[in-house]
């Protein structure tokens, strides 16, 4: 089985970059100046682009490009703050700042690597422009519709009922009807602190509650950071109460875009939070997209053999 190539990749370059609206998004890039070019496109919205990343690459072969996106790690202003506007932060802001750092670094074409949302943007910013995509690998595919979204926060409370009624129940009474990542933004955004907290505390919990279906799960410890609550619980339920600012089937409808370049998709089947349909669906529009289920495991690279996949599918395009 493909591993993880070794710990110890560090940056040989790294900035931030002004992107405009007030904001600098921080960027590294590692492994080999002259090899091929690639870039991630971390989850969340909000986890940012951590250490592990630059594992899923050879970095004999790849020229590693890793950057955090608008509000979060290293980027400025955080959203972890709550005078912190999301006004521009939006996935048409995230794909200009793509779109920025590929010229910035003077690279031409890369193969562009995500996961979850990171899989969501990858597919807005490949569909937006095809020609500077070489290869896209994408794992725990989502498209963030507001269908996907529901089934996240309502539907999935019939697998999860005790704990979907705690996530449903810290929303006020009069909100539980409707949209709960609306109610959780509004909470979010409330003058008092020990709401906002809970509020963020709440919603990360949820969060770890619905991708635990894989074999050997592990509550996520970076939650245990207030800061990165607050964060990522502002990002996630930013985007999506606006089905990721996109219009809504618009990614499956225009994957015709995508014809000429190659791809590989992986999904868990035991994937409850993203069921592996939206992957499968399109892979049936993509032609040149190549579908891969791995049958025990579930949400993001948590399973060893879903870590595999990716790291052979970036392995497989380095030559390329």
């Amino acid at each position: 089985m493909t591993e993880l190539h070794p710990a110890g990749i560090e940056p040989y370059a790294h900035g931030m970059l002004d992107v405009g609206d007030g904001n600098r998004v921080y960027w590294e890039t590692c492994g080999n100046p002259a090899g091929r070019p690639a870039v991630v496109l971390h989850g969340g919205p909000g986890s940012g682009a951590g250490p592990y990343w630059r594992r899923l690459f050879d970095p004999a072969a790849y020229r590693i490009v890793l950057f955090d996106q608008r509000g979060c790690g290293r980027s400025t202003p955080d959203a972890a703050d709550p005078r912190t506007s999301l006004a521009a932060n939006t996935t048409r802001h995230l794909i200009a700042d793509i779109e920025r750092l590929r010229e910035h670094l003077g690279i031409g074409t890369w193969l562009v690597l995500g996961g979850s949302w990171g899989a969501t943007l990858a597919l807005a910013y490949a569909e937006r422009y095809p020609a500077c995509v070489s290869a896209l690998v994408l794992f725990s595919v989502t498209h963030t519709t507001r269908r996907e979204v529901e089934w996240v926060t309502r539907d999935m409370g019939r697998i999860f009922p005790e704990e979907w009624s705690r996530f449903r129940d810290a929303v006020p009474e009069a909100e539980r009807g409707g949209s709960l990542a609306d109610a959780y933004a509004r909470m979010l955004a409330d003058p008092d602190p020990a709401v906002r907290e809970r509020a963020a505390r709440e919603w990360c919990r949820w969060e770890d509650v619905h991708v635990s279906t894989a074999p050997g799960h592990r509550p996520d410890p970076r939650y245990d950071d207030p800061r990165f609550r607050m964060r990522f619980a502002r990002l996630v339920t930013h985007y999506w109460r606006h089905a990721a600012f996109l219009e809504d089937g618009a990614l499956l409808r225009d994957a015709g875009t995508l014809a000429g370049i190659p791809g590989v998709l992986i999904h868990g089947r035991m994937d409850v939070s993203s069921p592996a349909d939206v992957a499968w669906h399109l892979a049936r529009a993509w032609p040149d997209a190549e579908l891969v289920l791995i049958g025990e495991e579930g949400h993001g690279l948590s399973g060893t053999s879903t870590t595999a996949a990716v790291v052979a599918a970036a392995d497989r395009f380095r030559n390329t």
